[in-house]
């Protein structure tokens, strides 16, 4: 059964209790931002249970459209919508990093060492380095990166599953990864990426259908 966040299900409860409710009055009720509040109701609008209409607000709707959409949903796995991963090596050099990141118009690279996921680095990381002053033709980005433990998802795992971690942990994409054994150690490499494009596609391709 696919699990709702605790926060999907506290909009859930604000949303049956003050129906009519806008996104602003539930930001304010849950004491965050618009911004960060809108992928959860885009999430639960998608999956049918709740209903946005314009100039009014959100209702409940119940679980009559919820088990059409779940139906679909939990048939698709992340090996089935993942795109393919941007890595680069953690010696890799800041600026060779900053051009791999606009040139495959991502928000997020993974770093390897010796073939294992070691770290992410964001556009923010990167951003700070720059401003740092920090020669960036000559360190590393292992230097900069965000250290294990990273937030990862395996292929076969349901997308619902990736799109509550990306609210939950307010990260722009998931590395897909899978074990492998390495001088009788079980590591971890990275074999494909998971991001907010990749889960918005699908749910409109699914309300399409």
């Amino acid at each position: 059964m696919i699990q709702l966040s605790k926060r999907q299900e506290k909009i859930i409860d604000i949303v049956k209790m003050k129906q009519p409710v806008t996104s602003e009055q539930i930001a304010c009720s849950l004491n965050i931002t618009r911004a960060a509040l809108r992928p959860d109701l885009s999430v639960l609008t998608m999956m049918g249970i709740l209903d946005a209409r314009p100039k009014v607000g959100y209702f409940y709707t119940g679980n009559a459209n919820q088990n059409i959409m779940l139906q679909k949903i939990s048939n698709i796995k992340i090996e089935d919508i993942m795109s393919l991963p941007i890595v680069v090596n953690d010696q890799t050099t800041l600026y060779d990093t900053i051009v791999t990141l606009f040139l495959e118009d991502v928000g997020t690279i993974y770093v390897n060492t010796n073939g294992s996921l070691s770290g992410v680095v964001s556009r923010k990381d990167l951003l700070k380095s720059i401003i740092g002053g920090s020669d960036i033709n000559k360190i590393p980005v292992g230097m900069v990166m965000t250290r294990k433990p990273i937030v990862t998802i395996r292929k076969n795992e349901n997308v619902i599953v990736a799109a509550n971690r990306i609210i939950e942990y307010e990260i722009d994409s998931l590395p897909v990864i899978e074990d492998f054994e390495d001088e009788g150690k079980i590591k971890q490499r990275v074999i494909g990426r998971i991001s907010k494009s990749n889960i918005t596609k699908l749910f409109v391709e699914l309300c399409k259908g």
